[in-house]
Order: C-alpha cells, then sequence, then structure tokens
C-alpha cells in the first residue's frame, strides 16, 4: 500500500494510462416532450466513439499548435456505472481510460476536449480523473450543454477546477482560456442566435412590442442592457426587434437555460400557460356571469371553493401544445374543473387581520416591500419636484391631523425622538397621473402615509394624504385630502379602509416595478453577460459570481416575452399598465449601485446612523425591522465571505489593478451594461480589494437576498387582493354622493368595486402563485450545485464557514420569531417573517413550493 502511495505522489503511471468517469444528463430527461421516456433508454448511444474526450497538457507545449498545450488521443466512452454513489436522478455515469498519457512526459492535465458526434444535445456535469500521479483526484466541472460538434466553429474546452488569476495561467492554457472567452463574446457574429450559440452580447429593450419607447441608449429613457438575441428587426418599425410567439423560445446563451427535472420547476411553461390558456378562459367566465366580486367571501371562494370555467376551444388547443400533467392541471378542463387557488398565509390564520392598522403598518416593516419607509426630519413633509412645473406640493398633514397619537409628544418632539416614519409615494407617481388615469379603468392617487414609533416598538398610522394632480396656470398642482384613523363599525372607518386601500395599490405598484423588476431583475442582467465576456470559468471572482446568476437570463427573457410586453401580464393587472416601463426607466435614471448594498440603503432611508461599535457598522433606528435586522445579519455573513475569498488571491490592491480580465468586466459593465450611467460619479474605480469586496457583496446581495425579500412573499400577502390591490379604479366617497351612500349600505361591495377588478384579480394572484414557488431543486445561499467547484482548499474551508454561519442565523430567525417581545415578527395576522431565513440547511428540496421561506442563490424567478 505504502509503494502505491509514494509512485502515487512521485509519478509512476510509466503504462501510459489514466482512468476517471463522466457524468452528463441526456437531453430526453430534461426534455418537456419526452419526459415518459425510461432513463435508460439509448444510453448504449453514448459508449464507444459517440462521445469522445481528450486531455490538454498544462505543461507540454506543442509548439506546431501555437504554443497550446499538447492534445492527448480520443477516449470513447465505456460501460455506464450504475453502481457508483451520489447519482442524482437522471444523471447517467460513465467510464472513460485514456492511454498514452504519461505525467512524466505530459504533465498534469490542465483542460480536456469533449467532442459530441450524436444528432443530440447533452448536458456535461463533470469529468473527473482518478489517481493523477502528483495530483491525486482531478477534476473539469462542466455544468454545460454540449451540441454535435457540427454546431460549433471551436472544440468544446473545459478547465480542470483550479483557480488562476490571468497572469498565473499556465502558459500552456493560456491561448486556451483567451479562446473561450472570445467565442462567448462572439463580437463577429451578428446573429439571429441559434439554440446552441454560446454568445453573450448586449442589446436595448426594443423587443417589448410596437407603440411602447426604446429603454436603454437614450437619455429620455435610460435602462439596463438585456442579452442580445440578433433577431431580425420588426418589419413595421426596424428601430424595434421583431417578436416572437409565445410557443417560441427566446434566445438565451444555452448554459444560462437550466434543465430542471421535476415538472413542477417548469415555471416557464407555466406563466405560459397562464397567458395562453387562463387569461382567455377567464375572460370568457367574466363575459358570461355578473364580472365581479361583491364580497370578502366571494373572493375567499377563489381558494375555499374555485371558480368553474367554461368550455372555450382555446384551453382545448392549448392542452395540445403542453403535453406536461402540470400544465393539464394548471388549465382547467373547460366545462369540469375548477380553477382553484391555494390559501394565501395572510388569511389562513385570520381571515380579517389584514384589515388592522397594526398589520398594515407592519407590512412596510416585514411585507413584500419593506425596502420603501424613511424616516421623516422635516414637518411637514416637503416635495422634490420641481416648482416651475410643479408648484408647490407640501404636504398639507398638519400637526392637529396628527398629534393626538404622538404618546404626549408634540411632532417637534417626535421628530427628534426619530419617532416619525413617512412611506412617500407623491413625489414618485405626481408627474405620471394625468397619463396613468386616463386609461380605463383607473382612478389613482400619490400618497404620504405617516406611521409613529411608538414605545412598544410597533408602528401605527398617523395619517394618509391622497393628492390628485390639478392644472392650475400652467403648473401641475396638487389637490389633496388628510384622513386619520377611524374605528371600523361606520361609514367613516370604511373610508380610511379605503384611504389604506389607495396606499396599497401606489406601494404595489412601485414594489412590482421598481422594488422587484428593475431593481433586481433588470440591474442584474448586465453583471451576467459582463462576467461571461471577460471573467474565465478559470478566474476566481468567476467562480465566486457564477452561483448568484443561475437562470436569470432566462427569466429575464420570458418576462420580456409575456410579463412585461406590451399587453403583458403586468400591463394587464397592475396599475400603469403601457407607461409602466417608462416609468421605471425614469427611476433608474437615480439608481446607484453603491446604495445598493443593505447598510448604504437603511442609513439613506434614515432607519438606521453609522455605529462603528456595531459588526454591521450601522445601529437601526426601529429595533423591530424584521427585514433590516435579518438581512443586516446575511449581509454581514455575505461580506465576510466575499472578504476571506478574495483575500486567498488578491494580497494587494497591485495584484487586483494588474488583473487584465476583472479590469476588462468592470469597465464594460459599467461602459455598455450600465452604459447609460456611465459618467454617473459613484462607480467604483475597482483600483483596490476593498471596491472589489463591496461590489461583490452587493452583487450577491442583490441576486440573492433582496430578490428573495420581494419575491417570495408575492403570494403569502398579495395572493389574497384586498390586502395589496393592484389598481383602484374609481375616487374616494365623498359624503352626499351615490358611491358614499353605498359605502354606508354594502361597505364591502363598495370596497371591492374601488380596487382590481375581477379579471385583473384571478389573472394576477395566477402569476404571483407561479412566482412565489420555489423549484424543488432549488439551490440556497450557501450551497453550490458541484462539491467540486474549486480545487483550491482554504477556498473550501472559507465557504464552509460562510454555509455555517448561514445556518446559525436560521436558528436566530426562527427564535425571534418566538420571542413575544418582538410584536412585529408575526403581527395580527400569525403570519413569522421568513422571507430572509437562509435555508442553508435544506439540502433536500422540503422549502419546495409555496414556503414564503428561503433564499435562493439568484434570480430564477
Amino acid at each position: 500500500m505504502l509503494g502505491g502511495l509514494i509512485n502515487n505522489l512521485t509519478g509512476a503511471n510509466k503504462s501510459g494510462r489514466l482512468k476517471g468517469t463522466v457524468v452528463l444528463m441526456r437531453k430526453s430527461v430534461l426534455d418537456l416532450n419526452d419526459f415518459g421516456a425510461t432513463i435508460l433508454d439509448g444510453l448504449t448511444e453514448f459508449i464507444g466513439k459517440g462521445v469522445t474526450c481528450q486531455l490538454i497538457s498544462s505543461t507540454a507545449v506543442d509548439q506546431n499548435n501555437g504554443g497550446r498545450g499538447k492534445v492527448g488521443a480520443e477516449a470513447g466512452l465505456e460501460q455506464w456505472l450504475t453502481s457508483l454513489p451520489s447519482l442524482t436522478t437522471g444523471e447517467s455515469k460513465f467510464g472513460v481510460t485514456f492511454d498514452g498519457w504519461e505525467v512524466g512526459k505530459l504533465g498534469v492535465p490542465g483542460a480536456i476536449v469533449v467532442n459530441n458526434y450524436h444528432d443530440n444535445e447533452f448536458f456535461l456535469k463533470t469529468v473527473t480523473l482518478d489517481h493523477v500521479p502528483g495530483r491525486g483526484k482531478l477534476s473539469f466541472v462542466a455544468n454545460s450543454w454540449v451540441y454535435p460538434a457540427a454546431n460549433y466553429r471551436y472544440s468544446r474546452v473545459f478547465f480542470a477546477n483550479d483557480s488562476y488569476l490571468p497572469s498565473q495561467m499556465p502558459a500552456a492554457l493560456k491561448p486556451y482560456r483567451d479562446e473561450e472567452l472570445r467565442n462567448l463574446r462572439g463580437d463577429d457574429q451578428q446573429g439571429p442566435y441559434q439554440e446552441h450559440d454560446r454568445v453573450y452580447r448586449y442589446d436595448v429593450y426594443n423587443d417589448l412590442g410596437e407603440d411602447r419607447p426604446i429603454l436603454g441608449g437614450s437619455a429620455d429613457h435610460p435602462y439596463p442592457r438585456r442579452g442580445r438575441t440578433g433577431r431580425k428587426p420588426n418589419s413595421n418599425d426596424p428601430s424595434l426587434e421583431s417578436r416572437l410567439s409565445l410557443l417560441d423560445q427566446i434566445y438565451v446563451p444555452r448554459d444560462e437555460k437550466f434543465g430542471h427535472l421535476k415538472m413542477s420547476d417548469f415555471l416557464g411553461y407555466s406563466i405560459k400557460a397562464i397567458t395562453q390558456g387562463i387569461v382567455p378562459a377567464v375572460r370568457t367566465y367574466v363575459d358570461t356571469t355578473p364580472g365581479e366580486f361583491d364580497s370578502f367571501q366571494d373572493i375567499i371562494n377563489l381558494y375555499e371553493g374555485g371558480i368553474k370555467l367554461p368550455k372555450i376551444a382555446a384551453l382545448e388547443e392549448m392542452q395540445k401544445h403542453f403535453p406536461l400533467q402540470l400544465i393539464k392541471d394548471l388549465i382547467p378542463v373547460g366545462g369540469d374543473s375548477l380553477l382553484k387557488l391555494p390559501l394565501p398565509h395572510i388569511i389562513k390564520e385570520d381571515k380579517q387581520a389584514w384589515r388592522t392598522d397594526e398589520e398594515f403598518a407592519r407590512e412596510v416593516l416585514a411585507g413584500v416591500n419593506p425596502v420603501m419607509i424613511t424616516r421623516l426630519t422635516e414637518f411637514p413633509p416637503k416635495s422634490t419636484l420641481d416648482p416651475s412645473k410643479y408648484g408647490d406640493h407640501t404636504s398639507t398633514i398638519t400637526a392637529a391631523h396628527i398629534e393626538k397619537n404622538l404618546e404626549g409628544l408634540t411632532v417637534q418632539k417626535a421628530l427628534e425622538s426619530n419617532k416619525l416614519y413617512i412611506l412617500d409615494h407623491h413625489d414618485r407617481f405626481m408627474p405620471f397621473l394625468i397619463d396613468v388615469n386616463n386609461l380605463d379603468g383607473n382612478f389613482i392617487y400619490a400618497t404620504r402615509t405617516l406611521f409613529f414609533l411608538r414605545s412598544d416598538g410597533r408602528l401605527t398610522p398617523l395619517a394618509i394624504e391622497l393628492s390628485e394632480p390639478f392644472i392650475q396656470g400652467g403648473l401641475t398642482t396638487a389637490k389633496s385630502k388628510v384622513y386619520t384613523p377611524v374605528p371600523r363599525g361606520s361609514v367613516e372607518g370604511w373610508v380610511w379602509e379605503l384611504a389604506k386601500a389607495y396606499v396599497a395599490v401606489g406601494d404595489s405598484g412601485w414594489h412590482q416595478l421598481v422594488s422587484h423588476w428593475l431593481n433586481t431583475h433588470a440591474v442584474m442582467e448586465p453583471f451576467v453577460i459582463s462576467t461571461n465576456r471577460h471573467l474565465s470559468a478559470t478566474h476566481p471572482v468567476h467562480k465566486l459570481l457564477s452561483p448568484h446568476y443561475r437562470d436569470t437570463m432566462t427569466i429575464n427573457a420570458l418576462a420580456r416575452q409575456t410579463l412585461i410586453n406590451a399587453g403583458g401580464i403586468f400591463e394587464m393587472t397592475v396599475f400603469p399598465g403601457k407607461f409602466a416601463l417608462g416609468m421605471s426607466s425614469v427611476v433608474y435614471k437615480n439608481w446607484n449601485f453603491t446604495e445598493q448594498g443593505l447598510p448604504d440603503d437603511l442609513i439613506k432611508r434614515g432607519v438606521a446612523v453609522p455605529d462603528p461599535s456595531s459588526p454591521y457598522k450601522v445601529r437601526l433606528l426601529i429595533e423591530d425591522y424584521p427585514y433590516a435586522v435579518d438581512g443586516l445579519a446575511i449581509w454581514h455573513a455575505i461580506e465576510q465571505y466575499v472578504n476571506e475569498y478574495l483575500a486567498i488571491y488578491y494580497p494587494d490592491d497591485g495584484v487586483l489593478q494588474a488583473d487584465v480580465e476583472l479590469q476588462a468586466w468592470w469597465k464594460e459593465t459599467r461602459e455598455v451594461g450600465h452604459g447609460d450611467l456611465k459618467d454617473a460619479p459613484w462607480w467604483p474605480k475597482m483600483q483596490s480589494v476593498a471596491e472589489l469586496a463591496k461590489s461583490c457583496t452587493t452583487i450577491i446581495w442583490i441576486a440573492s437576498a433582496l430578490h428573495a425579500a420581494v419575491n417570495f412573499g408575492q403570494y403569502p400577502y398579495a395572493g389574497y387582493l384586498p390586502n395589496r390591490p393592484t389598481v383602484s379604479r374609481r375616487r374616494m366617497p365623498e359624503p352626499g354622493t351615490e358611491e358614499y351612500a353605498e359605502l354606508g349600505r354594502d361597505p364591502e361591495r363598495a370596497f371591492i368595486h374601488t380596487i382590481t377588478s375581477q379579471i385583473q384579480t384571478i389573472i394576477g394572484i395566477s402569476l404571483l402563485e407561479v412566482l412565489s414557488k420555489h423549484s424543488s431543486d432549488e439551490l440556497y445561499l450557501g450551497q453550490r450545485d458541484t462539491p467540486e467547484w474549486t480545487s483550491d482548499p482554504k477556498a473550501l474551508v472559507v465557504f464552509k464557514r460562510f454555509s455555517d454561519r448561514l445556518v446559525e442565523i436560521e436558528s436566530k430567525v426562527v427564535g425571534m420569531n418566538q420571542n413575544p417581545q418582538l410584536k412585529n415578527r408575526n403581527g395580527p395576522a400569525k403570519l413569522p417573517y421568513m422571507l430572509l431565513y437562509p435555508n442553508t440547511s435544506d439540502h433536500k428540496g422540503d422549502a419546495a413550493g409555496l414556503t414564503a421561506k428561503g433564499i435562493p442563490n439568484s434570480i430564477s424567478i
């Protein structure tokens, strides 16, 4: 045994034979239309010369091949190995033997060529060599679709799982590294790109449909860039890209499309099923029945009984296109099936708790949009709108409106004691309200909501100001009215409930459009593209960031096709309608990457102050702020992980400044990916390791925790639409009007007829249900899809420490939720705040579905 060990370490493989294993998944396992095929079917086609591998030397160069590392002979796949452990569903493992590779002469392999001589692509996971002299086990991590060789202009090369800065790459491997990046940039390929292409290029949002502005590339409509598809121009307007039918797949580089194994994980198809199947069916239903809900119970019946959809041809046709049982479950068969939705968490324990002022206020701190509340620093609240266009928009809320509820404090004293907070949607919406309120079925207010921080740590609403635009002397001034809390049981009590609903409408629109779509999905895509264009898979920063990009380009492409496009579900169900995306581009003008990290955001909003003595460097002024408390713990864990990881590779700033790939990556992210803001002074110069660490921490935060906080609570909180309506359709009733009389006669009916309509409700919550689900193969923060993601033992130790810290945070979150002193953790609805519970400890997919907990690594839905 000792002799064998010595031989292994000293390099005895005189026979020149290396043995290993290849793990792959066949296309049919991951193919929607071939789900019934048994996994054993056709595995023999891979054995022999169907798939071959060739080793590339990391030390021995071939002078006749441009100084590249020498390439060995082709080795075919051997018998299918069924007895080996650790195979997950659908994976197939083959043996492979490389003859004639003497490590003493050819050195340790540093890369491998994989050739596919089949008709179909397959998903290559890993190639592993055992007992490599001088090295031991050697892994090549691919996680890549390999198409038939004829589809490529180059060989598919995969590197060993070693990490190298560009200057440290073995000379024999450097040409392969540079070539691979050139292939991924594809700057000489104009498109249209095919499914097998691997090209990452940028484009503007000119594919949302006609009669919509092009987003990106202009001062009027700046926007982050999206992935280029190279599709032909629109025949009516060449500045626009042509649109595809809903059944066509938008091009994204193939490795961005993850092949999920469980039917329930084909979220893209679920969304298309809603668009093509449920929408027409619901339209028909609404046309053939009284098209309104008249009571809260009517809405609750959606979950408890369901609605019976009529028989329509569109549904029957739809089912032919989607063979999966999932889709058949999603699309009711007309005439005999019900559209039934699960009970949202907000009404599971108590069907009335959402109506309380306490729950209304708690959701500002622990709801689905907990990123908006700011501390009030002057009274009355002022406006930042241009007075030359808008006149004076100072708030009309007075001390008399609020002082009775300040626990004996004056307004000035409450301000000085950091007790007054505001949810201010006034300036955000006022410039757009004339257009938005001209849309059919819309009447939206600009709102300001004042809160008081009570001595027991809870917030309570003090006053709501509803404002509408009023043209006066050439200025768009505000016509405002202030409402204050009134107990339930009277008409005025219902007026107060409606005031809260108008606030929720504005907050819902901002949440979907800005907090969720713009500030996570849209701003992340340029980082995904530039990372793949400029950082080699062997670059340590690529290894750090790539898990946080999984599926993002795919879900964004799907959004452009069915959700945010002209006439898409977003325009159909959320009040800004066709103006929505244009509004988000106005917001993007003031986007600042350096303010996206949680500590900076909290300080900017005045809800925290700098505190050098805290491990988080900030102190919260609202101590029981569940999103911020949990978020700071997560931010700090990410920050520690990133700093410890980068310290392995960048001993000083000089090494970072000399890293040509990193500098190209950052330059292009700024100048092209976020090119409309390239001259902003806040961009990090990327000259120090500290700047890189903060930037990587911010990228990981946005992709994981920030997105989880604003996404996975959508159905739990907003699946019951009276709690988070997305549209208001008429003005606040005034005394003496028929609407006011109706509020006295039949208040629930009047309330419901003011907010989101029946068709908008059913379509909107069908979508929210899909968007709020975790897939069964979700990878959570602190997890990696491949244990061999790096060969660097130091990096593995750092990552393990990160995972352990996240598991510790899990138990702290559960403990806080059980602490009766922390009243904002559960609230009247008894809905514990778990959206920032990491779920790192779950390796079995226990949090799959509508669980309202868990932080996935990436924006994948």
